[in-house]
């Protein structure tokens, strides 16, 4: 499903408003991952959840305004993916007051995690990305064959 430049904004502007709104005293980090939420009621939307099931920010997204498809998380997974890259490669998810690593997970509507969708860490960025493990199979059927044949 492809998301409206618009609907691209408001998910990317409700993420930033929930990760601000986390609020640390002195030097202490908060604990949490971010849970979103595609919602098809109410003209569309994006839930920002936190571990305790705080609302931090909703989002608009009227292409998810009455999809009544099965597939809605499915077809919701990559624009939240490519929104949360984006915010990466722009750097806001860097100076957040969350502890390290923390994940960005979407959720259904018994906010069951579906799939994670970004992990972020210290050092590194793990992206859930079918390109990354692209052929791992076979190359690990390859080696172990080979193994197995001396």
């Amino acid at each position: 499903m492809k998301l409206s430049s618009q609907s691209q904004s408001n998910i990317e502007e409700a993420i930033k408003k929930a990760l601000t709104s986390f609020n640390a005293t002195s030097d202490q980090q908060v604990i949490t991952d971010i849970h979103l939420q595609p919602q098809t009621e109410d003209g569309g939307r994006l839930i920002v959840w936190d571990d305790d099931d705080n609302k931090r920010a909703t989002a608009m997204v009227p292409e998810w305004d009455g999809y009544d498809d099965d597939d809605l998380y499915e077809e919701a997974e990559l624009p939240l993916r490519n929104v949360l890259k984006r915010m990466k490669e722009k750097e806001l998810l860097d100076n957040v007051v969350l502890m390290k690593p923390y994940s960005f997970t979407l959720v259904d509507e018994d906010k069951e995690t579906v799939a994670e969708l970004f992990l972020v860490d210290d050092d590194t960025l793990m992206l859930n990305d079918d390109e990354l493990l692209k052929g791992l199979d076979e190359e690990l059927d390859s080696f172990l064959k080979e193994l197995l044949e001396k």
